[in-house]
């Protein structure tokens, strides 16, 4: 995730959300079944064992070159001079590959740079044009445990255990390339792709395993305040995917897997007091007025290893990883239809 840029915007859109009184649509009863069963399928110790090898295909990985990237000159204590990407591209391909997926490549060319996007996708049985988007960025600063390790696992784990199920709606699973230099895989990808699908939904999933049960560990821009300690994930929404924002909160109500706290942008999300709600690969999708939400745990407001060399496997809280990727799970999986 990258590095923000206004944070009083955050907590004004978050005051904002939590007076919001309307009840939301019940949830369809149809589909929950198979969802507590979906839930218990996703294993801590694969995720963990997944974030490992991501982090490791990361420090194995020879940075970019720092100074094409505007660095100049260039510094070891500058984060991008440690940006690598590479060999945790090819272990997220292997890993999607070997599950039997259809995987292509989405490539654009920047000068002498290819982006790529890794994509992957579970054929929808009754609707499968229409598509229910899960994706994450796998490059990273330094080894990038939590940033993003973590939802490139997450992805991984929902690929697997959604790939033995079927469903009305295709599930996409997307490796973003660059969210580092400005979100540009999935920038690329929205303009390439996305416009000419009916994409349902995208959940965008950055930074999901970082937990502090410590009071005063979660910061805010004062006079606003989110809870002072940093237990919980962050849901953010564009106000077209206002409806899945309600069903991920009773979602979350109903399988009681986490503590969440939403909070829903106007319009796409892009105003003058809303700027810093556009810091991952969910914003091109509100830019282009396609429903997407981010799951995140709040990054540098609560973490002191965000973009450090300190943001290792030993960080992460892997019951609080885990279950924010169950909520992933029964979520996505409500989204296409329920399990069939």
């Amino acid at each position: 995730m990258r590095v923000p840029m206004f944070l009083p915007a955050l907590l004004t859109v978050a005051l904002a959300s939590s007076c919001d009184s309307s009840t939301p649509p019940a949830l369809d009863e149809a589909r929950l079944a198979g969802l507590p069963e979906l839930a218990t399928s996703v294993d801590t110790a694969r995720l963990m064992a997944t974030v490992n090898a991501v982090v490791a295909a990361h420090r194995s990985d020879t940075p970019m070159d720092c100074a094409r990237l505007g660095v100049t000159p260039p510094s070891p204590s500058n984060p991008l001079c440690h940006l690598t990407r590479e060999k945790a591209r090819a272990y997220l391909r292997n890993q999607l590959a070997a599950l039997g997926l259809t995987l292509t490549e989405h490539v654009s060319r920047d000068g002498d740079l290819d982006v790529v996007n890794v994509v992957a996708e579970k054929r929808g049985t009754r609707s499968p044009h229409e598509v229910v988007l899960v994706g994450a960025h796998y490059d990273a600063l330094h080894a990038g445990a939590d940033d993003n390790a973590t939802g490139v696992a997450a992805v991984l784990e929902l690929a697997r255990v959604l790939s033995t199920r079927s469903f009305d709606r295709t599930v996409r699973f997307v490796g973003f390339d660059l969210e580092e230099l400005g979100s540009v895989g999935s920038t690329r990808y929205v303009a390439d792709l996305a416009r000419d699908e009916h994409i349902v939904v995208a959940l965008v999933l950055d930074s999901i395993g970082y937990r502090s049960t410590s009071p005063g560990s979660q910061r805010s821009v004062p006079p606003l305040s989110f809870p002072t300690t940093g237990d919980f994930i962050l849901a953010l929404a564009n106000s077209p995917a206002s409806q899945q924002l309600d069903e991920l909160w009773q979602l979350h109500q109903r399988m009681d897997l986490t503590r969440m706290m939403t909070l829903g942008a106007p319009g796409n999300g892009n105003g003058p007091l809303t700027g810093d709600l556009l810091r991952s690969d969910h914003a091109p999708f509100w830019l282009d007025g396609t429903p997407a939400l981010l799951l995140n745990d709040s990054t540098d407001l609560r973490s002191p290893h965000y973009h450090q060399r300190t943001d290792t496997p030993e960080t992460l809280d892997p019951a609080f990883f885990s279950d924010v990727v169950r909520l992933s799970a029964v979520s996505l999986a409500y989204w296409a239809g329920g399990v069939r």
